[in-house]
């Protein structure tokens, strides 16, 4: 549905200049529930605002369903946007804010009608028809919005941090709404947000960025479970980042404890020297010191309920800590215990 190739987006001059879009490439699926994250000033809206049309690359350019966009106005584009401000209308009733991007563009007043109709029962909301946008909860106002760029049917809908204004409740009851929306739609939506459980939770394929460039795109299994570099492993999630040497045959990587443990190597990594290697912490296990499967040796330091379970700290006899998280521990702060990890773990690009 959009392709993006090697668009470069530059603000101020001199000195001053800054590089908010560096040489990035990326395609996005019909259909797609395709989700920008990372932190703020890397690039992702100001991604979204070209793809819009509010602002044009310095160089590349970007395609929509096949066509090169770059030389049409915003409101010539078949996309809408939902902003963190949902921009409603308060003199206007939800009926009429949700049928006023139709009215603008001259659609007969039958088809208004029906469309509002369709999209009211989209979001759940035909009770609430009549009443004025500024009487309504943050979440039903986040429906209103929606349902109001959903009725032109665009192609692609942009969603830019939409649920950062909700409590953490409603966050998630609308991350699973907007999931629901996009696949009965069949809309592609394009979504940035800075918050990773919300971009795990929705996404179909997310694309990790950092100071204007895409580092890894992925499904969230792809992105949590086998970050190929170390930025994107650092950022999503809780992670156990141990540093190392790369066997010749690139196959283990040997720890300063002696310890050595199977190597996953991404494309780009190093065949051997220094690198660094990623462990959840749900994928280590707790045992005894001396057991078989005790890859590595610690110290407990520190044990943390956090409700689902626990959070075990254990510094490691060759130096450096790790976190592991188990649903059940019997482990005591000051005891000594193995660490069992997985055959072989992810090997980190910087």
């Amino acid at each position: 549905m959009i392709h993006a190739e090697g668009v470069i987006k530059t603000f101020g001059e001199g000195a001053g200049k800054i590089t908010a879009l560096d040489n990035v490439t990326v395609d996005i699926r019909k259909n797609e529930f395709f989700t920008l994250l990372g932190p703020s000033g890397c690039g992702k809206t100001t991604l979204l605002r070209l793809i819009a049309g509010f602002e044009l690359p310095d160089r590349g350019q970007i395609l929509l369903d096949g066509q090169e966009i770059g030389h049409l106005p915003p409101y010539k584009r078949p996309v809408n946007t939902v902003f963190q401000s949902y921009a409603l209308f308060p003199h206007m009733s939800v009926a009429r804010n949700i049928g006023f991007g139709l009215e603008m563009q001259g659609r007969p007043k039958a088809e208004i009608k029906t469309a509002t109709e369709e999209m009211l029962a989209l979001v759940q909301m035909e009770h609430l028809a009549n009443r004025q946008t500024d009487q309504l909860s943050g979440g039903q106002q986040q429906r209103v919005a929606l349902a109001r760029a959903l009725a032109p049917r665009p192609k692609v809908l942009l969603l830019d941090e939409p649920l950062s204004a909700l409590d953490l409740k409603l966050r998630k009851e609308m991350q699973i709404e907007l999931k629901r929306l996009q696949g009965e739609t069949g809309i592609t939506f394009v979504f940035v947000t800075h918050d990773q459980e919300e971009a795990l939770t929705m996404s179909d394929r997310i694309a990790v960025m950092q100071a204007g460039c895409i580092l890894q795109v992925g499904t969230p299994k792809e992105i949590y479970n086998n970050p190929a570099r170390r930025f994107v492993a650092d950022f999503i999630g809780d992670i156990n980042i141990l540093e190392g040497e790369l066997q010749q045959d690139g196959g283990a990587v040997l720890l300063p404890g002696g310890a050595s443990i199977g190597a996953l190597l991404p494309e780009g990594a190093a065949r051997s020297g220094k690198v660094s290697i990623a462990i959840r912490p749900e994928n280590m296990g707790l045992t005894a010191p001396d057991a078989a499967d005790a890859s590595l040796t610690g110290e407990v330091t520190n044990i943390v309920y956090f409700g689902a379970g626990h959070n075990v700290h254990v510094a490691l006899d060759g130096g450096g800590e790790v976190l592991v998280r188990r649903a059940q521990t019997d482990a005591q702060v000051g005891a000594k215990v193995g660490l069992a990890v997985p055959d072989a773990v992810q090997v980190l690009v910087d």
